[in-house]
């Protein structure tokens, strides 16, 4: 299995190739720019790699490592943290269920106003930070996919000789 070095080198690499092809997509600036961020904030925040229990990812975090150790307990490496469709999914709504008991804390305690309303979302600049979001995740998955088979293969050819 690749270190969390090479999958993070492997994501910067494509980084601005997937940027540009944003671009020519005919996308807006403001979706490039959401795009380009929600990718690194993907690669070096968000990683599959958060259901270890040491990982680099969890040290970016910093003081706030501490919240991922919950969801290390929950999802097992190379579980449901590394599927392609889900993976990504479970890690913003672990971080959307730990702003939301924080907030909701906030305003029980007087510290912020709870809002009425959210207003309108602009769904293209979400699509754009969901894509920028998953995208690093499915490199991430597919580099572990091959990387094991590649391994496998050659531990066979190995075995026939």
């Amino acid at each position: 299995m690749p270190s969390g070095q090479r999958h993070l080198k492997l994501e910067m690499v494509l980084w601005p190739v997937f940027c540009a092809g944003f671009y020519y997509a005919d996308r807006e600036l403001t979706q490039v720019l959401a795009f380009a961020l929600a990718y690194l904030s993907s690669s070096l925040l968000l990683t599959p790699d958060l259901d270890l229990r040491h990982n680099s990812a969890r040290r970016r975090w910093g003081v706030l490592g501490f919240i991922w150790i919950p969801y290390s307990k929950v999802f097992k490496h190379r579980g449901m943290s590394h599927n392609l469709l889900f993976g990504m999914a479970t890690r913003v709504a672990y971080l959307a269920l730990i702003v939301a008991l924080g907030a909701a804390g906030a305003a029980y305690a007087g510290l912020i106003d709870w809002p009425e309303t959210y207003g309108a979302l602009n769904w293209p600049l979400v699509a754009s930070v969901g894509a920028g979001l998953y995208v690093p995740n499915v490199l991430h998955v597919l580099y572990d996919h091959w990387d094991t088979s590649r391994k496998l293969r050659r531990n066979r050819r190995l075995r026939a000789r």
